[in-house]
């Protein structure tokens, strides 16, 4: 089950964020999920300094036992990053699909404004709808 997903920009601003499993996740405050995305961008940018990898692109996968974070960063420096079930397979596959929804609804709208918070209704229920054919609700 997909648990949420966030689109952070290349600053560290969270400029998307929704859950998608209502009841299992913990609600967090507005704040709480800026502090959040501003955390690991930091940390992300951190990991792929110290990365003993040359050119490391940072944090890829980060796995609890409740849960699994898979991020997927854009040549532009935005990251994708989706919270599911720690066995939910095809993590890269979903991002890069949601990717593709960000291309075509949010990139290429000539009234989004880069770096901005994404406030556009076909994006969103895009993503809702892919979100729901796969957690199957």
């Amino acid at each position: 089950m997909i648990l949420s997903l966030y689109v952070i920009n290349k600053a560290g601003g969270l400029i998307y964020q929704k859950d998608y499993a209502q009841g299992r996740l913990a609600k967090l405050t507005s704040n709480e999920y800026l502090v959040l995305a501003g955390t690991f961008h930091g940390v992300h940018a951190i990991a792929s300094k110290i990365s003993p990898v040359p050119k490391s692109s940072g944090i890829e996968l980060l796995e609890g036992d409740t849960f699994k974070a898979t991020c997927f960063q854009t040549l532009t420096g935005t990251k994708f990053l989706l919270f599911a079930d720690p066995n939910h397979p095809n993590c890269e596959m979903i991002l890069r699909r949601i990717y593709e929804l960000y291309s075509d609804f949010v990139m290429k709208n000539p009234f989004y404004n880069p770096e901005m918070p994404i406030r556009i209704e076909l994006f969103d229920t895009s993503v809702s709808r892919l979100m729901r054919q796969i957690n199957g609700t």
